[in-house]
């Protein structure tokens, strides 16, 4: 089964950056949306960007949107959170999801059959 880990959290200042990193075990052909979720204590899963492999198509939510960007390397095994301009609200446990065979993205959690173990960003004051 693939598998995905995450990396990269940390605890900054507010206004500070954070790149995460999410890298899969495996390559695989099929068409693949890497996804990122994140979700603060008390509060539901909710998605963050999106990037679709065979066509380098990314979305990001509005709420994040200017902040943060989503990339992929060149191997297609690993998929990258830019995270700029944190604010405290940006605190959480940042997921990286997989949906395979797919010919689109979605941010629907249940969508999504593939998830790393989570990384922490904390963003003080």
């Amino acid at each position: 089964r693939l598998q995905v880990a995450e990396s990269g959290g940390d605890s900054v200042p507010a206004g500070g950056s954070l790149r995460l990193s999410c890298a899969a075990s495996e390559y695989t052909s099929l068409g693949t949306c890497w996804a990122w979720f994140r979700q603060a204590p008390g509060k539901e899963r909710g998605g963050v960007a999106a990037i679709y492999t065979r066509a380098g198509q990314a979305w990001i939510v509005p709420s994040v949107m200017g902040r943060f960007s989503i990339s992929q390397d060149n191997s297609k095994v690993t998929t990258f959170l830019q995270l700029n301009s944190l604010k405290p609200e940006d605190t959480a446990m940042y997921y990286c999801a997989l949906h395979l065979g797919v010919s689109t993205c979605s941010l629907t959690v249940s969508d999504f059959t593939n998830w790393g173990k989570g990384t922490q960003v904390t963003v003080s004051t």
